[in-house]
């Protein structure tokens, strides 16, 4: 059993021996949900203000409307009530390093982890890489702002989603912990 795994399973046994939430209601008590990115930096309960239960979180690289996490919104209004959307991607974003061309061209090359420095990316895996990642957008971007925006723009003009759930664009800076506004994204987002 690896260490990662065996601190894992220690920390769940403290958190169930002691765990009271078991009664919590399936939908999301304060009716809305966040497609925010995968960083380990961003902590959505924390800087959301959210308890168990309070909202859905979806999480993906980039936090981007990608078919599965608008897939995950939908089921979220239709099936649990959410009448709200945040969209939230974050300052010193990973998804902004690399391209669609560096990631299949590294994934071809092995499918170890890859290293950065000044000079790019490099690939220094012994194991057999594969050229599927060719045909995978990767969803990566240049602009924090432009991304949010695209994304908001996806989702509200989605044919799934109806126009009068209000979709909110912001950015959430990793050194401040504050949620800053994108003006165009929330203009794109208001109901119809």
């Amino acid at each position: 059993m690896s260490k990662i795994l065996t601190e894992v399973l220690k920390a769940n046994e403290g958190y169930a021996s002691s765990f009271t939430k078991g009664d919590l209601a399936l939908p999301p008590a304060r009716g809305f949900a966040i497609l925010t990115c995968m960083d380990a930096r961003l902590d959505p309960a924390k800087y959301a203000g959210l308890s168990e239960g309070d909202a859905h979180v979806t999480r993906n690289a980039g936090g981007r409307a990608s078919d599965d996490a608008i897939r995950s919104l939908v089921i979220s209004h239709k099936l649990l009530g959410t009448q709200e959307f945040f969209v939230i991607h974050h300052t010193d974003c990973g998804m902004q390093l690399f391209s669609n061309d560096i990631m299949s061209d590294l994934l071809t090359s092995s499918l170890d982890t890859a290293s950065v420095d000044a000079s790019g990316w490099h690939d220094h895996g012994k194991t057999p890489g594969s050229s599927d990642g060719k045909y995978i957008n990767w969803l990566t971007f240049r602009n924090n702002e432009l991304s949010v925006l695209e994304d908001v723009n996806r989702i509200r003009n989605h044919t799934l989603v109806p126009n009068y759930i209000p979709i909110y664009g912001f950015i959430y800076d990793v050194k401040t912990g504050k949620l800053v506004e994108v003006p165009e994204a929330i203009q794109a987002g208001r109901p119809a």
